[in-house]
């Protein structure tokens, strides 16, 4: 599903089933889940919308969190490549690239603001945007919840990583 950069792309409510896949996914319970922004194929929740304000009032800037272990894995192999640092220096040298990159950067603060206002964070996105990649974990999520053409370089890392989805996930145990 392709979304248009300017609109907070449609979330699904965290059920009971959600709630206790995320927890299994992250090893302690969800915190501040606006819903669900995208979903493996399997129907496992993979990217959760948080708010920008946990519940014991922490302001919390990172919008799409990731979830999926299978892609949290992959994007940390990709970190420990030295991707992020040959991303950023594009970003110095690519004036066409570094214009993209902050339109993704006002997007994942639109949409962050759709969620509600926190003074603490106003201004603030996440993994390095606009300037840098400090983190593909939240590139990733960003491309996955919105869709292809929004974040060019967590499309970028998405396509790297492949379709790490089509190997049916695994239930405990198996």
């Amino acid at each position: 599903m392709t979304h248009d950069g300017a609109a907070l792309p449609s979330l699904e409510p965290m059920t009971e089933a959600d709630e206790k896949a995320i927890a299994e996914q992250l090893g302690r319970a969800p915190r501040g889940v606006a819903g669900i922004a995208w979903r493996c194929p399997c129907g496992k929740p993979g990217v959760v919308a948080t708010e920008p304000r946990l519940p014991q009032g922490t302001p919390f800037p990172t919008t799409y969190y990731l979830t999926c272990p299978r892609a949290t894995s992959a994007v940390s192999t990709l970190e420990a490549s030295g991707l992020m640092a040959e991303m950023s220096q594009r970003l110095t040298e690519d004036a066409e690239l570094a214009a993209q990159y902050r339109s993704a950067h006002e997007s994942y603060l639109a949409d962050r603001a759709r969620l509600g206002e926190v003074p603490e964070i106003e201004g603030i996105s996440a993994g390095g945007m606009p300037t840098r990649v400090k983190c593909l974990h939240v590139l990733v999520g960003h491309s996955l919840a919105k869709g292809p053409g929004v974040n060019p370089l967590g499309d970028e890392a998405v396509a790297t990583l492949g379709e790490f989805w089509q190997r049916p996930c695994l239930e405990d145990g198996e």
